[in-house]
């Protein structure tokens, strides 16, 4: 087989190519504690199941529109409205499947070949790779560690070239959990303000997981002026539990959502019908047991990060949201492990944790920054307890 070169530019996530590592050896007969995914462990609540299957004994299983049912895109007019005070029409809505889709078709229909994305590091493994697979050029921008690992005004205005075409951002961030405050959003957009050539893609999809005294905030909400240069991305995975019905959404300038629209008439059409309805009832229906599971959370959130600092080795910060922490293994580079491999990257970190203990995470090199890891605490409670004996074990074990 020929290779095209859009082929060439793209990897498999590391996210996934662990947990496929995690699934054989479970297939093998290890014992194995999963880590590596971004899934909430919760199920999805039985109002959403219920109107599942309403849909379908209604007949409700033909060819929906492109760019999503009427009634999903009022339920997510509605949404952006009452909890981000933003006001969309319908057209400037578009429904996908899942948000991968949702930023690949913006980036199909914007970028054109050497276009550049900025990318904040750390960032979600799919970031860079989609941009490149687009044509574009991901330009990666270290987060600052004392600034939380996040972006800050000056590393965003040295990045911006004439070509670039977008800044992505992701808050509450995957992998770090960090959040951007309304005042740091703000900041960012007085240097966008200078740049009406760099557009924004707000990932929002962890809006819903946010801990503490912690305040969400979306950029187009705090910086008004850039809304018309700003798409707003989100759906119903993470806080909904239902990463596996594919539902991601998008709001933005018209222009945009139907460019985005054609280029999804060709590559998929319109998202199930089944999984759109079951979104509707995800988005109207009950939402306090999104608080519920949001403290559940909280509670594995502050567990996690006490065991893991109380590993010599290993400083873990505490995430303002998402369900991730994102500890730094500096301490224990230039360590030899039990099979007589030297750790001289975070990746040799993971790798060694895997095979020693079957404890699954995710190296931070594939984020964009090291040497950290992440952990997903999507979890049971019981599962990141014996997670965390694993790892005091095997780094105890390390010469």
């Amino acid at each position: 087989m020929h290779a095209s070169q859009a082929l060439q530019r793209i990897k498999p996530p590391a996210t996934i190519t662990i947990s496929e590592k995690a699934r054989q050896m479970k297939r093998a007969g290890r014992r194995v504690v999963t880590l590596s995914s971004g899934e909430p462990d919760f199920d999805t609540h039985d109002s959403v199941k219920v109107a599942a299957m309403r849909a379908i004994e209604a007949g409700h299983t033909k060819y929906p529109p492109v760019a999503g049912l009427p009634e999903l895109r009022a339920a997510v007019q509605l949404k952006f409205a009452r909890e981000n005070g933003l006001d969309y029409d319908q057209e400037q809505i578009i429904v996908c499947t899942g948000g991968k889709q949702v930023i690949s078709n913006a980036m199909l229909a914007t970028l054109d070949p050497g276009d550049e994305v900025i990318i904040p590091t750390p960032c979600w493994v799919s970031y860079p790779d989609i941009v490149a697979l687009c044509g574009g050029a991901p330009v990666m921008v270290p987060g600052v560690a004392e600034h939380e690992l996040k972006l800050t005004p000056k590393a965003l205005r040295a990045a911006i070239t004439p070509r670039t075409r977008w800044l992505v951002l992701n808050s509450p961030s995957n992998p770090s959990g960090t959040i951007y405050t309304r005042d740091e959003l703000q900041a960012l957009a007085d240097v966008l303000l200078m740049h009406p050539h760099v557009w924004i893609l707000s990932d929002d999809i962890y809006e819903h997981l946010v801990y503490d005294d912690h305040e969400f905030c979306t950029m187009a909400q705090v910086a008004p002026q850039l809304i018309d240069r700003t798409l707003t991305m989100n759906g119903v995975s993470k806080a909904y539990a239902m990463t596996g019905w594919r539902i991601g959404y998008g709001a933005g300038p018209r222009a945009l959502i139907a460019g985005m629209q054609k280029i999804q008439s060709q590559l998929t059409s319109g998202t199930c019908t089944i999984a759109q309805w079951a979104a509707i009832a995800a988005l109207n229906g009950p939402q306090d047991y999104l608080d519920t599971r949001r403290q559940q959370f909280q509670q594995r959130r502050d567990r996690v990060v006490a065991l893991l600092n109380d590993i010599p080795g290993l400083h873990c910060t505490v995430p303002q949201g998402a369900f991730y922490v994102f500890p730094s293994c500096a301490g224990l580079m230039g360590r030899t492990a039990p099979s007589g491999k030297v750790l001289e990257t975070d990746e040799d970190f993971v790798t060694e944790l895997l095979n020693d203990t079957g404890v699954a995470v995710v190296h931070g090199s594939a984020f964009g920054v090291e040497p950290y890891f992440r952990v997903s605490y999507a979890t049971s409670m019981a599962q990141l307890e014996e997670a965390c004996a694993l790892i005091r074990a095997f780094c105890s074990r390390l010469q």
